[in-house]
């Protein structure tokens, strides 16, 4: 085990693409507490050296935080809260938006527009944990619709929607807190304020996983016959084209002052896993996790209990049928999650040490030992040539970075 940052203040890991495409560096922010939205400024940490870099500054008193990169090349996508924040305006759910850095240039990913009739291409609230697809040309994000929430704040549900590289995206409104975009947004889960119990409708789609780079993972909240609310995994197939992700389908994409913006035509959400009968119904959410796809994009991976209530991982093809139990560990699993870049093998927190599981049989290999605290749950994330794996760890009071090899 190796510790990479050491600055007295904390260090927040997101729970993928933390590293450059080149394995040399990890991502993060400055974050007190994934809870604490106060940070100023997105970091990187040379793991070899230790050298630290800011690659952003956020201005105007402004905050930002959940950095990712590109996979594929040296581009950094992250939250940014409001500039000049006041009473009326400051960082919520609803008031956030995507910015991009490359060569140290920031533009914004998602364009705001409020005044009706809203912009197609355009979003009317926050995005969140941005995401870039596999082959890096599409953003995936959750979302919060401060038009809604304007209205009633029970309408604004969350949802998961997509970043495509069709823009500029320039609002018509007159709005003082819109703002263009690069790229042409739209939201690809469709939610209802009251699902039907026993339906596969949802009142909250959220903590998506590409599989590929043309469908998106999510979990759902569905209602049981009771009306208890039963997590369930869902998936969409996302456009191919410009023309796919421009076209509207029955509602128009940018929404309504009624009504949520909606999924470019022919984009439905299906329905993956079928729990509701299980002696612990519905995946494992009190283990924040994403869904996450093997890099092939056959098997998608999540964490639901088993019949005696122990936190498993569990696989299920993209194309549906039943769930394989992989794991069969005495204790829950512990954290978030994440595939080695082979498809071989999954890292998270067990037994409060880092562990390796093989993606066929379920055995678990410990890959540390004796951590004087224990591995936080947030992130467990393998650099993309599968040589390490990092995680945060408070140390002295900081939360701090830590890597290990993996000896894969």
């Amino acid at each position: 085990m190796k510790q990479v940052t050491f600055a007295p203040r904390h260090h927040q890991l997101t729970n993928i693409h933390t590293w450059t495409p080149d394995s040399q560096w990890l991502a993060f922010d400055v974050r007190p507490s994934g809870a604490s939205f106060t940070g100023e400024t997105i970091e990187r940490v040379n793991v070899h050296t230790g050298v630290v870099e800011v690659i952003y500054r956020a201005p105007a008193g402004a905050h930002v935080g959940v950095v990712t990169v590109n996979p594929q090349t040296e581009k950094y996508v992250f939250i940014h809260g409001p500039e000049n924040p006041d009473a009326q305006w400051h960082y919520d759910f609803h008031h956030r938006r995507g910015v991009v850095v490359e060569n140290g240039v920031a533009e914004n990913l998602d364009a705001m527009a409020l005044t009706a009739p809203y912009t197609p291409g355009a979003l009317r609230g926050g995005t969140h944990v941005h995401v870039f697809s596999p082959n890096g040309q599409l953003v995936s994000f959750t979302y919060n619709d401060h038009v809604l929430h304007e209205r009633d704040p029970a309408l604004d549900l969350r949802n998961v929607g997509v970043a495509a590289p069709y823009g500029p995206v320039v609002p018509e409104g007159q709005h003082p807190r819109e703002y263009s975009g690069s790229h042409w947004c739209v939201l690809v889960s469709q939610t209802t304020p009251t699902p039907q119990p026993g339906s596969d409708e949802i009142n909250r789609a959220y903590e998506e996983g590409w599989v590929g780079n043309h469908r998106l993972a999510f979990i759902g909240d569905t209602l049981s016959l009771t009306g208890e609310k039963v997590p369930e995994l869902f998936i969409v197939d996302l456009p191919q084209t410009r023309a796919g992700w421009q076209q509207a389908g029955e509602r128009p994409l940018a929404g309504t002052p009624d009504t949520l913006p909606a999924p470019p035509a022919g984009v439905v959400q299906r329905r993956l896993t079928f729990t509701h009968q299980r002696p612990y119904p519905g995946l494992a959410t009190t283990v924040r996790h994403w869904v996450r796809a093997n890099p092939q994009g056959t098997n998608i991976a999540f964490l639901m209990r088993d019949d005696k209530g122990i936190i498993q991982l569990w696989l299920i093809s993209p194309d549906g049928g039943e769930p394989r139990q992989l794991t069969h560990n005495k204790r829950d699993i512990q954290s978030a999650f994440n595939w080695h870049p082979s498809g071989n093998g999954l890292g998270f927190v067990l037994e409060g040490r880092i562990a390796w599981c093989d993606a066929q049989t379920g055995d678990i290999t410990f890959l540390t030992t004796d951590h004087e605290n224990a591995p936080s749950a947030d992130a467990v994330v393998f650099s993309p040539d599968g040589k390490f794996i990092a995680w945060m760890e408070d140390t002295n009071g900081f939360r701090q970075l830590w890597i290990t090899e993996t000896g894969r």
